[in-house]
């Protein structure tokens, strides 16, 4: 949910099947940003 927020898209709960596959694609996109990010710094 909060992936979705930061890029702009609004999921509903539950069912969220209408969602475009580029809507679907920032999500994930900005999901594996905040892993990296995660990671980065936890590295450090």
């Amino acid at each position: 949910m909060q992936a979705a927020n930061e890029v702009g898209v609004n999921l509903n709960q539950g069912y969220n099947g209408d969602l475009t596959a580029k809507q679907a694609g920032s999500i994930g996109g900005q999901m594996v940003k905040k892993m990296i990010e995660s990671y980065e710094q936890s590295a450090k």
